[in-house]
């Protein structure tokens, strides 16, 4: 009964927005994180830096920032790191070399491994950060995606998709993430912080 079904929020890519977008799709809210909220984090990350020469202006640093581009964005790892702590979620960079049969994708977000249960926090979703070419292969860069469970139903939420793509079950999630992680792609799972 597809009126039942919760609607899937997704937003599409604009510029190089990527991670704004994978992090409205992740919290599947048009406003859980904007622009300014992403600059600001980008800024503060800036002026808590202690190396004083990301923080000397020259004539380029009002484009191009350490943590983003003014005007396309294109925000680093920190922003996604400090953005997802300020909603409580933690973030583990899964290790490649494990392949992706070693996330729980049904319930607790750690590694499969002997961690006591009250130990485990549970999983929220998964962001990818994938090498991506475009312009005939001229322009090479990274883009974020993310990735998330919603009524039992893994989600493909990558703004560069038409509508969001569902996977079939637990292990076409596992051959998405393999094949990712084989062609460079990073796998970060996005925790429940524990309270």
């Amino acid at each position: 009964m597809d009126s039942e079904k919760t609607p899937i929020y997704h937003e599409r890519q604009k510029l190089q927005f990527c991670l704004l977008h994978a992090l409205n799709n992740l919290f599947q809210r048009k406003d859980a994180f904007t622009r300014s909220s992403l600059d600001a984090i980008a800024e503060k990350l800036m002026l808590d830096d202690p190396d004083p020469n990301k923080r000397s202006w020259a004539p380029f640093s009002l484009v191009f920032k350490p943590h983003h581009n003014s005007f396309t964005g294109n925000y680093d790892i920190n922003v996604l790191m400090a953005a997802l702590e300020e909603k409580g979620k933690t973030v583990i960079w899964h290790d490649r070399r494990n392949g992706a049969s070693g996330i729980d994708l049904d319930g607790n977000g750690g590694p499969d491994d002997d961690e006591e249960e009250e130990e485990k926090q549970e999983l929220f979703g998964i962001v990818l950060n994938v090498p991506v070419k475009r312009y005939a292969g001229l322009w090479k860069s990274r883009h974020w995606i993310s990735m998330r469970k919603i009524d039992g139903v893994w989600y493909n939420l990558d703004s560069d998709l038409a509508k969001p793509m569902a996977f079939e079950d637990c292990e076409d999630v596992r051959q998405f993430l393999d094949y990712l992680m084989g062609h460079g792609g990073e796998v970060l799972l996005i925790l429940n912080s524990k309270d």
